[in-house]
């Protein structure tokens, strides 16, 4: 067996709007409530955990662990502009509270992809004023429990919409991305509403760069209040590789979908990274999974090495502490998960021998939740969850997981 290092944090992660439900004033419920929609599903009630967060957390301290990932949504703080609520800042609250009576740290993410209704209809992230506006919500929040947190996520995978690009999805999918924003404006009636998880491609650069000002304003607001804060932001980062030796199209979609962000990351106190998934690129683009290779609910092999090699790219290039903020796998079948979980564990712990200063895993996720536009149909929960009662139910992985972290060691 080989332990882990002290002070390394064991977790998992969750978001608001993926688990919370009824999240009425944010901007991705307006997506999936119009038409046409790229949503496969509304939201609704998620898993109800707006009421159930106690229970949330029991099962959290149940598996042994030490750490909860969980978001805030801005459109429940701030449902109008300039107008916060104190009902939610005092709900959030509660659950930072509840964090610590369980021996849980609160890693809190201040933007897990949902903004509110009205921040959509002003463009989004391509307002100029977008980063004043989100460092004004920032800064309220640490005044209401900001001495309290464990550490803070700005921003959760702003370089998805691009890495998606890199994904051959059918171009049905594409127009009918286009064609849900153009829904959305009208019904809003407004020039453009603008989401940061569905965005167009020419819009690339330009949400980008609103997106990093929004960073940079948001850590300076965070650390104002409270300079001894760790804070970070969390992206996406599949392990891509080459086979062959001609590395041109790995390195230019490193160059494209990351690096923006991992050079940004350079200046905070870690980077969060979010792996599920390796890719092969020989000269000719990507190449198929191998034969016979049990899949994923992505489409891609199941590869328990991804992980390390996400961290290890991640901290080469910023060269700042890396946090696994999230890991997971989307299947059926559990017992794929919970034979996943301890091989990746034990490919990070090598990036960890190898000198990678690596902070802490949040498993993705904790329950059985809403993914975005695949709506309920992704499973990647150690718990399942009821669709009409939210009773939460255990799977085997969860038992796997909770043994790794209370030994605290992994076989391998």
């Amino acid at each position: 067996m080989r332990r882990f290092p002290d002070g390394f944090l064991f977790g998992v992660a969750t978001s608001g709007h993926q688990t919370e439900g009824d999240n009425t004033d944010s901007d991705t419920w307006f997506l999936e409530n119009v038409e046409p929609s790229v949503f496969a599903a509304r939201s609704g009630r998620a898993c109800n955990s707006w009421e159930l967060w106690r229970e949330d957390l029991d099962l959290v301290q149940a598996m042994g662990l030490d750490a909860f990932r969980f978001s805030l949504e801005w459109a429940r703080i701030e449902p109008t502009e300039g107008t916060f609520s104190r009902e939610a800042l005092a709900h959030y609250a509660a659950i930072v509270d509840g964090c610590a009576q369980r021996g849980l740290a609160p890693v809190v993410t201040l933007n897990h992809m949902t903004c509110p209704h009205w921040f959509a209809k002003r463009g989004g992230w391509l307002d100029p004023a977008a980063p004043a506006l989100f460092a004004r919500y920032c800064d309220t929040v640490m005044d209401q429990f900001g001495d309290r947190i464990h550490s803070a996520v700005t921003l959760n995978e702003p370089n998805l919409p691009q890495l998606l690009s890199w994904v051959d999805l059918p171009a049905s999918v594409r127009e009918l991305e286009r064609a849900t924003l153009e829904a959305a404006s009208v019904a809003a009636g407004v020039p453009r509403y603008r989401v940061s998880n569905i965005m167009l491609p020419e819009e690339f650069d330009a949400m980008r760069d609103g997106m990093a000002a929004g960073h940079l304003a948001a850590r300076e607001a965070l650390k104002a209040r409270r300079a001894d804060l760790p804070v970070g932001l969390s992206i996406a980062i599949v392990d891509d590789r080459v086979a062959g030796d001609d590395s041109t199209l790995r390195d230019l979609k490193r160059a494209e979908v990351y690096d923006h962000w991992l050079r940004l990351a350079r200046d905070d106190d870690f980077v969060g990274i979010q792996n599920y998934e390796s890719a092969a690129y020989d000269a000719a683009g990507l190449l198929s999974p191998p034969r016979g290779a049990t899949l994923n609910q992505l489409g891609s092999a199941i590869d328990p090495g991804s992980l390390g090699g996400a961290v290890r790219y991640a901290h080469e290039v910023s060269g700042v502490p890396v946090f696994v903020t999230e890991h997971g796998i989307g299947v059926e079948d559990d017992t794929l998960r919970a034979g996943f979980i301890a091989p990746s564990l034990a490919g990070l712990l090598d990036a960890i021998d190898d000198g990678v200063p690596v902070l802490g895993y949040c498993h993705w996720t904790l329950l059985d939740n809403f993914e975005w536009t695949g709506g309920y149909s992704f499973h990647f929960g150690l718990h399942t969850v009821d669709r009409e009662s939210f009773v939460r139910t255990p799977k085997p992985s969860a038992g796997r997981y909770a043994a790794i972290a209370t030994s605290r060691a992994v076989q391998g």
